[in-house]
């Protein structure tokens, strides 16, 4: 539930879903997590108050939040890494694919990246990632893969390895899988017949390795890792001044211009 400027993470994500033609979500949560199924509740006694109160902007928003989508909400009962959650959506998601957006990453761009590989998966009838050129130094800190032609110009590309955080010495290159997936419903045997990975724990990357046949495409949008503390800071600055006005919008021109002049 990080807030970048007005709205949770979690929403961002749900919106870019939305946007992505997603109407059916399910979100993994775990302990202590109870705030973000009561965040797209609707909540009468709120809207009741702000009625009351004369808030209508603020009350709009609030509708808005709880008629996002149908979202449906299952607890992952321990930590074992993202292959572990990623099962606890088998039952919902049956054999059709499905996207998998991660719920600490915001992706901002014209067209959202998941309708992007929705369209590639389509196209292809394959599992798509998302994946971005990353600093060499940041590499160890990502899942990465090697490609089968480092030299195609096709947007969506064969991937023909996946190394979970890799040393940067042994990496096959420095195009990280950033947090968007489309993957087809054979991951789920696959992740049920993988055995524990790096820390010990279900890495989906190890069973997106078994797959038959993957692609990826590097993504237009500009991404915030919102655990990282200085892109979470991008992210509140750089949103500010493309979608907000007034107040907030003229705090963070001056903050700017006062950095700019010292």
């Amino acid at each position: 539930m990080m807030p970048v400027l007005n709205k949770p993470t979690i929403q961002y994500v749900v919106e870019e879903a939305v946007r992505s033609g997603i109407d059916d979500i399910l979100i993994i949560t775990g302990r202590g997590k109870e705030s973000i199924q009561h965040h797209f509740d609707k909540s009468y006694e709120l809207e009741s108050e702000l009625r009351k109160a004369g808030k209508d902007e603020i009350l709009d928003r609030v509708r808005k939040v709880s008629n996002l989508a149908d979202i449906h909400y299952v607890r992952q009962k321990e930590r074992n890494g993202l292959g572990d959650a990623v099962l606890y959506a088998r039952k919902h998601v049956g054999d059709e694919p499905f996207a998998l957006l991660l719920g600490d990453t915001i992706v901002e761009s014209d067209v959202p990246c998941t309708r992007q590989l929705i369209e590639y998966a389509e196209e292809y009838d394959q599992s798509v990632l998302a994946l971005e050129r990353v600093p060499w130094e940041k590499v160890p800190s990502y899942g990465v893969v090697d490609v089968e032609d480092p030299s195609s110009t096709q947007p969506c590309f064969p991937v023909s390895e996946l190394v979970e955080k890799p040393a940067r010495e042994t990496a096959p290159s420095n195009l990280a899988i950033t947090g968007r997936y489309v993957l087809q419903p054979a991951i789920f045997d696959q992740l049920e017949a993988t055995e524990p990975g790096v820390g010990g724990e279900l890495q989906l990357t190890d069973a997106i390795n078994e797959l038959p046949a993957v692609r990826g495409t590097e993504s237009a949008g500009r991404r915030y890792d919102i655990g990282d503390i200085p892109s979470w800071l991008e992210a509140n600055i750089r949103l500010a001044m493309k979608h907000e006005t007034g107040a907030t919008h003229r705090a963070v021109e001056r903050l700017l211009e006062e950095w700019t002049d010292e």
